[in-house]
Protein backbone atom coordinates (compact mmCIF):
# COMPACT_ATOMS: atom_id res chain seq x y z
CA UNK A 1 0.00 0.00 0.00
CA UNK A 2 1.39 3.38 -0.95
CA UNK A 3 0.95 5.86 1.89
CA UNK A 4 1.69 8.79 -0.44
CA UNK A 5 -1.91 8.56 -1.62
CA UNK A 6 -3.28 8.95 1.91
CA UNK A 7 -4.90 5.53 2.28
CA UNK A 8 -4.49 4.14 5.78
CA UNK A 9 -7.00 1.30 5.48
CA UNK A 10 -5.71 -2.26 5.78
CA UNK A 11 -7.78 -5.41 5.27
CA UNK A 12 -6.95 -8.14 7.80
CA UNK A 13 -8.05 -11.76 7.79
CA UNK A 14 -8.40 -13.48 11.16
CA UNK A 15 -7.69 -17.15 11.90
CA UNK A 16 -11.30 -18.04 10.98
CA UNK A 17 -11.01 -16.44 7.53
CA UNK A 18 -13.14 -13.39 8.41
CA UNK A 19 -11.96 -10.16 6.79
CA UNK A 20 -12.24 -6.75 8.37
CA UNK A 21 -10.82 -3.31 7.73
CA UNK A 22 -8.53 -1.41 10.08
CA UNK A 23 -7.50 2.21 9.94
CA UNK A 24 -3.73 2.56 10.49
CA UNK A 25 -2.96 5.30 13.03
CA UNK A 26 0.81 5.05 13.52
CA UNK A 27 3.90 2.82 13.40
CA UNK A 28 6.71 2.53 15.94
CA UNK A 29 9.81 0.41 16.42
CA UNK A 30 10.48 -1.24 19.78
CA UNK A 31 13.19 -3.75 20.68
CA UNK A 32 13.95 -4.59 17.05
CA UNK A 33 10.34 -5.08 15.94
CA UNK A 34 7.87 -2.77 14.23
CA UNK A 35 4.33 -2.36 15.54
CA UNK A 36 1.32 -0.64 14.05
CA UNK A 37 -1.58 0.93 15.91
CA UNK A 38 -5.04 0.57 14.35
CA UNK A 39 -8.66 1.44 14.96
CA UNK A 40 -11.44 -0.61 13.42
CA UNK A 41 -12.63 1.18 10.28
CA UNK A 42 -16.18 2.51 10.32
CA UNK A 43 -16.50 2.11 14.08
CA UNK A 44 -18.84 4.18 16.19
CA UNK A 45 -16.61 5.71 18.88
CA UNK A 46 -19.52 5.45 21.35
CA UNK A 47 -19.47 1.65 20.97
CA UNK A 48 -18.26 0.04 24.24
CA UNK A 49 -16.13 -2.44 22.25
CA UNK A 50 -14.30 0.42 20.53
CA UNK A 51 -10.55 0.25 21.12
CA UNK A 52 -7.08 0.28 19.67
CA UNK A 53 -5.55 -2.76 18.02
CA UNK A 54 -1.77 -3.29 18.04
CA UNK A 55 -0.17 -5.72 15.60
CA UNK A 56 3.48 -6.62 15.03
CA UNK A 57 4.80 -6.32 11.48
CA UNK A 58 6.47 -9.48 10.20
CA UNK A 59 7.76 -10.42 6.77
CA UNK A 60 7.35 -13.77 5.02
CA UNK A 61 10.90 -15.10 4.55
CA UNK A 62 10.07 -16.77 1.23
CA UNK A 63 8.65 -13.80 -0.67
CA UNK A 64 9.26 -10.84 1.67
CA UNK A 65 5.52 -10.13 1.87
CA UNK A 66 4.35 -8.02 4.82
CA UNK A 67 2.31 -9.90 7.41
CA UNK A 68 0.75 -8.92 10.72
CA UNK A 69 0.95 -10.91 13.94
CA UNK A 70 -0.91 -10.45 17.20
CA UNK A 71 1.07 -9.55 20.31
CA UNK A 72 0.44 -12.37 22.77
CA UNK A 73 2.77 -11.19 25.56
CA UNK A 74 0.56 -8.98 27.77
CA UNK A 75 3.51 -7.08 29.31
CA UNK A 76 4.99 -6.33 25.89
CA UNK A 77 1.59 -5.25 24.62
CA UNK A 78 1.23 -2.78 27.51
CA UNK A 79 4.73 -1.34 26.89
CA UNK A 80 4.06 -0.88 23.17
CA UNK A 81 0.63 0.63 23.89
CA UNK A 82 2.20 3.10 26.34
CA UNK A 83 4.77 4.12 23.72
CA UNK A 84 2.02 4.76 21.17
CA UNK A 85 0.05 6.84 23.68
CA UNK A 86 3.13 8.89 24.60
CA UNK A 87 3.84 9.53 20.93
CA UNK A 88 0.25 10.38 20.01
CA UNK A 89 -0.58 12.57 22.99
CA UNK A 90 2.82 14.09 23.78
CA UNK A 91 1.90 17.47 22.33
CA UNK A 92 -1.43 17.77 24.15
CA UNK A 93 0.14 18.37 27.58
CA UNK A 94 2.37 21.14 26.30
CA UNK A 95 -0.57 22.81 24.52
CA UNK A 96 -2.59 22.79 27.75
CA UNK A 97 0.31 24.30 29.72
CA UNK A 98 0.63 27.16 27.20
CA UNK A 99 -3.05 28.06 27.71
CA UNK A 100 -2.52 28.64 31.47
Amino acid sequence: MDEDFGSNLVTIEDEDGNEFELDRIDTIEYEGNEYELFLPANTDTDDPDYGYIILRIDYDNENGELMYSSVDDEELLVRVYDLFMEKLFDGEDSDEEEDM
